[in-house]
């Protein structure tokens, strides 16, 4: 068996090809929240919306540093009721608010889905994440057994935004 050593381009790939992650950061009295988010990547960057007066909209406007964790789902083929631990990416980053009219079209159609037209009636904001440093990942890059050992199954990747 083999160990884990994803590369940057394949991480990228595997967070481009999902839509939901946990966002976690800190509010002002250095308590950690988090909140189940859909997301969309592109150009390296992950975008959320929200609107402007929610925690999240708030907190990370005061500590634009946060972090996100993308599951991946594994199942074995033929056999879809053994448990088998999702793939997990985990990675921190500087996060900026933005209005929703910042936003390119691109973007806003894969986060509202038909909604974008009507974006100046929307109360909602765009934040904006640029991941920094490693991704830290379990089972990515590796065959289902060598998820059996952590220690195999782990890697850091750089980030390496362009």
């Amino acid at each position: 068996m083999r160990s884990a050593h994803p590369t940057t381009q394949l991480v990228w790939r595997d967070v481009e090809r999902h839509i939901f992650g946990v966002l976690a950061w800190v509010n002002p009295d250095g308590e950690a929240r988090s909140a189940g988010i859909v997301y969309t990547a592109t150009s390296r960057r992950i975008y959320i919306v929200t609107g402007p007066d929610t925690w999240k909209a708030r907190h990370i406007a005061s500590n634009p540093h946060v972090s996100i964790t993308v599951t991946l789902p594994k199942r074995l083929p033929l056999m879809p009721w053994i448990k088998i631990p999702a793939a997990v990416i985990t990675f921190h980053g500087d996060a900026k608010i933005r209005p929703i009219g910042e936003a390119p079209e691109p973007i806003l159609h894969a986060l509202l889905h038909g909604l974008e037209k009507e974006v100046e009636k929307l109360e909602m904001c765009l934040i904006e994440i640029t991941p920094v440093g490693h991704f830290v990942t379990y089972g990515i890059g590796v065959p289902m057994l060598v998820m059996r050992h952590p220690e195999r199954a782990t890697a850091r990747v750089p980030v390496k935004v362009q």
